[in-house]
Formats: C-alpha cells, structure tokens, sequence
C-alpha cells in the first residue's frame, strides 16, 4: 500500500469531488491517501515547496514547478463563466484600474496571472486570502479587490459593484475554457503510478456526480460560513466535464496561458509535457 499526500482546498468544489477518494468509496489501487486541506496560496506555496506527493495549484503556481511535477487528467478547476471578478465599492470601468490599490488572492494565483495579462501595468497589488478581499474592499483598504471561490455569489450582497470579469474576457479573446487550477502530482512517482492516479481522480469525480448525497456531510463540513445555495452553486459550477479531462481544448487553453504568461516574463519557460498522457 502506498500513501500518498494529497493537497486541496476546503472549497466545495474539492472537497466534492475529491471525498470519494479518501473516505473509500471507490477501489484505490493499492494507494492511501493522507490528505491536507489548506486554502489557495497555501497549497500553491507547499506544491512549490515540493512538500506533497499531490496538490491542487493554481495554473499560475504549476507553471514554476512543471519540471517536477505534472498534471493530473482529472479533478481540475477549468470551465466558461468562473473566471475571476474584480469588484470595487464605487462603480468604476476596466480602464479605471491602472494605478489603483488593489487587492488579490495571492501572488501565484491564476487570478492574479490573468489581472496582470489583462493589464500589465497596474498599481498596487495587496495580497489577502481571498476571504479577506471583499471586506478590505468594503472598508476602503483597497480601491478595488480580485474575488475568487464562492465570493462570486455574494459580492452583491456586500454593496460591491463588478468592474470586470476576467473569465469573460480570456473566453471572448481567446475562444477558449479558462483554466483555473490542476492538480499536480511529482513526477518522480513514475509514469505507472500518475496514470493510475489521474483514472482513480477521475473515478472519484464521476462518483460524485452520481452519488452527490454521499459527499454532503464531508462538503458542508468544511463549508459552515457558505449557504446551502452557494454551495449548490460553486459545485455546479466548478465541477464539470472539464474536471473529468480537460480534452484537446483544455491542453490548448492552458498552452495558451502559459504562452502569454512567458511572454511577460512572469514565469520560465519549458517542455515539460503539461498533462499525463491520455488512456485510449
């Protein structure tokens, strides 16, 4: 039996798709799993850090870390309409931002990357912890903020006003899904043991789109502060096709982010393969 350590957020979306493959409910192939739940920019920093065998990182965070690791097929965050929203107490537009004060989820995260694609040449960027952004932007801390997660649901709630959707913007400039975040296993552990990884990833996401009921206590466990619609909502929208395997238009759309990431120099290049290759 081989253990190993797996990263993922408390976010429902994880903690969905990936409860089947730890609390046993599907046949895990000779491997256990010891799992870590830490929010975005902390996973980004152990996958970084080489601490876990497996973790879910922003895409921002796997493009300094692809020599060693590589992308599992399943159990990502990619899909159209769940990009990143830049959202700010007073009403503003897109062109209003550069030199602003603005807050984002940290440094590494995709929705930072992509903030810095849409414009390269902005002002302050303050990193919180993405449940923190909305109440700096509320308090005035910050002329703008960058919300990820759940906070796509509640912004309004809030009295804050959308200044930007950077999902909608790299889907009309590009044509294609955005992706958001992978899960990224060493590459050390063999070519044998990552694809039977990435298939017992997916098994456990198609185990929880069929069997949902199963995962609610584990879900709504590490998701008290969120309501059941919320909840209801984040899943559906995270957890889609693309979590099962990102196809060849997900391997293009995050081709694509790299590309430009590399182009403004914000990460090294490389010819790693990205994803593990694909079963026929």
């Amino acid at each position: 039996m081989q253990t190993v350590t797996l990263g993922y957020s408390p976010c429902p979306n994880d903690t969905f798709l990936f409860y089947p493959l730890v609390h046993g409910c599907i046949p895990c192939n000779g491997f256990r799993f010891r799992e870590r739940l830490e929010d975005v920019e902390t996973l980004n920093r152990l996958a970084m850090e080489g601490t876990l065998d497996a973790c879910k990182v922003s895409y921002h965070a796997y493009a300094h870390i692809r020599e060693s690791y590589i992308l599992l097929r399943s159990g990502g965050a990619m899909g159209r309409g769940c990009g990143p929203l830049v959202v700010a107490k007073t009403p503003l537009s897109p062109g209003d931002l550069k030199g602003k004060r603005i807050a984002v989820p940290g440094q590494h995260t995709t929705a930072c990357l992509l903030l810095q694609l849409f414009e390269p040449k902005l002002g302050e960027l303050v990193f919180l912890t993405f449940d923190q952004i909305m109440s700096a932007v509320s308090a005035g801390q910050v002329d703008a903020g960058l919300i990820i997660h759940e906070s796509r649901f509640t912004y309004h709630s809030c009295g804050l006003h959308k200044v930007l959707d950077l999902g909608e913007w790299w889907e009309n400039s590009t044509g294609l899904p955005l992706p958001l975040g992978g899960i990224a296993a060493r590459r050390s552990l063999g070519s044998a043991s990552l694809a039977t990884l990435s298939a017992l990833v997916r098994s456990s996401v198609e185990f929880a789109r069929h069997h949902p009921a199963e995962t609610l206590s584990y879900v709504r466990t590490h998701s008290q502060e969120m309501s059941e619609e919320v909840c209801e909502a984040h899943i559906a929208l995270y957890v889609n096709d693309y979590s099962l395997d990102p196809g060849s238009e997900g391997e293009k759309a995050a081709e694509l982010l790299f590309a430009r990431g590399i182009q403004l120099g914000l990460f090294p290049r490389s010819n790693a393969p990205l994803f593990v290759p694909a079963t026929r």
